[in-house]
Parts: structure tokens; sequence; C-alpha cells
């Protein structure tokens, strides 16, 4: 299993991320779309219990869509082609399942984080409504190709693109995209904010950039929450480094926005919202960065 694993990766997922840059970076921004990618292999289709459109319940459909536009006005953006269901770029690299696997799972892996309890680890137990992925337990080998074939080049890819901005402009700031459901899973969930803006409490980046945000959407109309109930996951936490010049803040944007959560499918509101998007980046882009550096002189 583990060869035929490493030759469908290599196959399907070819290339197993893209990265859309811009002729020439003059923004200081790097954005990042980890669970947006639509490639369902299918010898990951025969492993799991559920059809297609039930493993699409955990991707954020189209988010890389709604942000094409960001190389044309100056950013970079890095989006995965490989679903979250079959591995999630927003956890540790080992944090496993034991209840996914036959086999005994090495030391090194994060068994107990409060992500694998709830079967969502880096492999995926379970899609975002709670159903089982799987038919049978999977082989740790098939496991660790993911990880090392897909995982690993993503946040190489990605820490590069945010060392070559910090190198370019002497800081960089992180932008992860993510799309929520409308509703809380809960029985009668309340309705979700429009947006939530995650900067882990303030840990994450400076908190001028999460005002500045805040404030872009709410003036086009738009509810915005901040920290709850996401406050940002592992790539928010470990890339966020703002005593290094590194501040990073999660996006989630709120799928009735713009997707028929039934069918996955775009909406009519898909283009007045991608309309939008294009103006928070612009005015962030163009606005921000004269504010963050007036800050940064001061001290």
């Amino acid at each position: 299993m583990p060869d035929r694993e490493r030759a469908s990766i290599l196959s399907d997922f070819n290339p197993p991320f893209r990265v859309f840059g811009p002729e020439q970076q003059s923004a200081p921004f790097v954005l990042c779309s980890p669970h947006s990618g639509r490639v369902y292999p299918a010898h990951f289709l025969a492993q799991s219990r559920l059809d297609p459109l039930t493993l699409r319940k955990s991707e954020d459909s189209y988010v890389d869509t709604l942000f094409q536009h960001v190389p044309r006005i100056g950013a970079p953006l890095i989006a995965a082609e490989f679903p979250r269901a079959y591995l999630d770029l927003n956890r540790e690299a080992y944090e496993l399942d034991p209840e996914l696997f036959a086999e005994p799972l090495p030391d090194y892996a994060n068994t107990q984080s409060v992500r694998v309890v709830g079967g969502l680890g880096t492999i995926a137990r379970i899609v975002a409504d709670g159903e089982e992925i799987y038919h049978e337990p999977l082989q740790l080998a098939a496991a660790i190709e993911r990880i090392d074939h897909l995982y690993k080049p993503f946040h190489s890819a990605l820490g590069g693109l945010i060392a070559e901005t910090r190198q370019r402009f002497g800081y960089a700031i992180l932008i992860d995209c993510h799309s929520m459901p409308s509703a809380s899973s809960v029985a009668g969930g309340a309705p979700r904010p429009d947006f939530v803006l995650g900067d882990r409490f303030g840990a994450s980046c400076d908190s001028r950039l999460t005002r500045f945000m805040r404030d872009v959407l709410t003036g086009l109309g738009y509810d915005v929450q901040l920290n709850r109930p996401y406050a940002g996951g592992f790539i928010t936490e470990h890339y966020g480094r703002p005593s290094q010049q590194v501040h990073a803040l999660q996006i989630e944007i709120n799928r009735g926005l713009y997707l028929d959560e039934a069918t996955m499918m775009p909406t009519a509101g898909f283009v007045e919202l991608e309309r939008h998007l294009a103006i928070l980046t612009t005015r962030l882009f163009k606005s921000f960065p004269a504010l963050f550096e007036r800050r940064l002189a001061a001290e």
C-alpha cells in the first residue's frame, strides 16, 4: 500500500500545490489557502466510506478562486491542490489519531491534541460534520507518505515565501484564508458572522493589522467577529512571530455568502464577495504598510 500511495500522490497531485506569484512583489504580504484543494484521487475515494460530495464538507471550497486577484496587485498566493479530508496542512506534521491506525504510533506523534481527540488531526478520521471517512484503519506508512510528499513540501514553500518577503521588505505579513459553515454544526446552531478574524488573541500579529481588516470589512457592510469561534490554527500560530517581524492573521469567510452548501457550487453572491475581497486586499496592500512602518520607525 505505501508504494501505491506514493505513486498515486506523485501522479494525482502534480503539482501538489500552486504558487501564484506576481511579476514583481510590491507588497509585504503572502496569502495562503491550505484547505481549498479539490483533487480527490481514486485510491482515496476507494478507501472512503463516504461519497465525494460528503467528503467535500471539510473543504474550503473556492477560497483560492476568491483570492485569485492577489498576484495581480503585488503579492504571492499559495494554494493546495489536495483536499483537507486527505491531509490537513493546518496541523502539526504528526498530529496523528490512534483510532485511525492499526499499528502503534511513534513516540514523536502528538496523539493528545484537542484536534486529534476531535478526529481532525493531520490525517482526519472524520469530515467536518462528524462522519467517519474510512472503511478500515490506515497503514501508518501510507500516512507518512502523505506527510513526506505533500505536507512537508507545502510548508517548505510557504516558509520560503515568508522568508523572501521578510528579506525584501524587512517584515512579512501572512494572511491565512479559510471558509466556515454558515451555521454551527450543533443542532439548532446560531448563524455565524460573515467573517471571523483570528490573531491568536493578539499573539500572532500586530493588533493594528487585525483592526485594519476589521474596519475595512465592516465598512463594506459585513458582520465581523474577532477570534471567536476561530482564533487561528497551526499555520497562524506557527508562522506568526511578531518579535521576528512575521505577522500572521487568519480570515474565515462564511460560506453562505458565496456557496450553496448542499451542492458545494458557487452562488450568485460569489461575484460580489470576490469584488469586496479585492477591495479589502487592495486597501490593505496600499495603506497598511505605511501605517505599520511608521510604528516600526517609532520603536
